[in-house]
């Protein structure tokens, strides 16, 4: 019996990891406008909100293709709006990143994908990233 339920069990972490893997990301649903005009802190992501001088979204850009398994998923920087996807080492857990250039600023919007809570993995990315900017 205990050894079914070891199995039962195994078997559906792996389901699970699998699911977090290749469930698809739809970039009508994740890449959207920024709407927070300001910094923000939540469980499952952070928004920052910072002067973009020219060029500012292009070294964002590539600060963000730089990071480990990070992929554009939609727009551009001549759209003046992308969003990312980074994938954590372990279970390829997926967060979203949408940077997105507004007038004289910058909008940033890191969230989770599965989950409640990022433990501000989110948070601590933008401000790398903001950072790699000064």
């Amino acid at each position: 019996m205990a050894v079914a339920l070891v199995a039962v069990v195994l078997c559906l972490l792996v389901l699970g990891g699998a699911y977090v893997r290749l469930a698809p990301l739809d970039p009508a649903r994740w890449h959207q406008p920024v709407e927070a005009a300001q910094d923000v802190d939540l469980a499952g992501g952070a928004v920052r909100v910072i002067p973009a001088p020219k060029g500012t979204l292009q070294a964002l850009d590539a600060a963000l293709q730089g990071l480990p398994r990070t992929r554009a998923l939609a727009g551009s920087v001549q759209e003046g709006h992308i969003t990312y996807v980074t994938r954590s080492a372990v279970f390829g857990f997926p967060d979203l990143t949408t940077v997105e250039r507004r007038g004289d600023e910058i909008r940033m919007f890191a969230r989770l994908r599965f989950g409640v809570s990022d433990l501000g993995v989110n948070r601590k990315r933008l401000e790398r990233l903001i950072a790699a900017l000064q």
